[in-house]
């Protein structure tokens, strides 16, 4: 098990803008060819973008995007048509295939922080796809076929236990509060990249809840 620290991410963003990025993978200026992924996973970005603030329309390619709001509500907006605002439990999926562009801004009256994953595809190319499950429920399973991937979302009391899924490769992020991983504490925005992963559990030391990709 891997543990990697909110600290440690890689800073990014434009602050006179509003914006501030918080990257677990080599990202942009930041170049690390031994972090360029774990299992499927290329991207864990924590985003906080002010009221108003937000990115201009930009491309993607050949990438599942998965995006989780912690704080506020993120208006989206992309080429194939979809416009959607997403709020805190919501999961939104945004599969880029062969190409699509898209607008995420904070056009509420507060402050908005997400975190957008990217996973690779099995296979590149296809069609553009858009999905968004509104309040998905704790402990319920959303599945990424394309990636073969699969994430879920726990909300832990405190001394609750969860089971970490047995797989592979199991990427562990913490959105809210505390929690004890194996031997290890995790607090907002720490994460652990597990390896074979088998009969690991997660604490919850103050309420808090975790998102738990599940991986080949």
């Amino acid at each position: 098990m891997d543990v990697r620290r909110a600290g440690e991410r890689y800073p990014g963003g434009d602050a006179e803008a509003g914006i501030e990025s918080r990257h677990a993978f080599s990202f942009g200026p930041h170049y690390d060819p031994g972090n360029l992924r774990f299992g499927a996973l290329i991207a864990c970005n924590e985003e906080r973008l002010a009221p108003g603030a937000g990115f201009a329309e930009h491309p993607h390619s050949h990438t599942e995007i998965v995006t989780w709001v912690a704080e506020g509500e993120l208006t989206h907006r992309d080429s194939a048509g979809h416009e959607t605002v997403v709020r805190a439990g919501d999961v939104q999926r945004l599969s880029a295939a062969s190409g699509v562009r898209h607008v995420e801004r904070n056009d509420g009256e507060g402050p908005l922080t997400f975190v957008q994953m990217w996973l690779a595809p099995l296979v590149p190319g296809g069609d553009p796809a858009y999905e968004i499950v509104h309040g998905i429920a704790d402990a319920t399973p959303y599945a990424v076929p394309a990636a073969g991937a699969m994430l879920h979302v726990r909300r832990l009391a405190p001394g609750e236990r969860t089971a970490v899924p047995d797989a592979p490769h199991v990427y562990v992020h913490v959105v809210h509060g505390e929690v004890v991983l194996d031997a290890d504490r995790l607090g907002p925005g720490d994460a652990a990249r597990i390896t074979d992963a088998k009969d690991v559990e997660a604490v919850g030391v103050t309420p808090a809840e975790l998102l738990l990709w599940e991986m080949a």
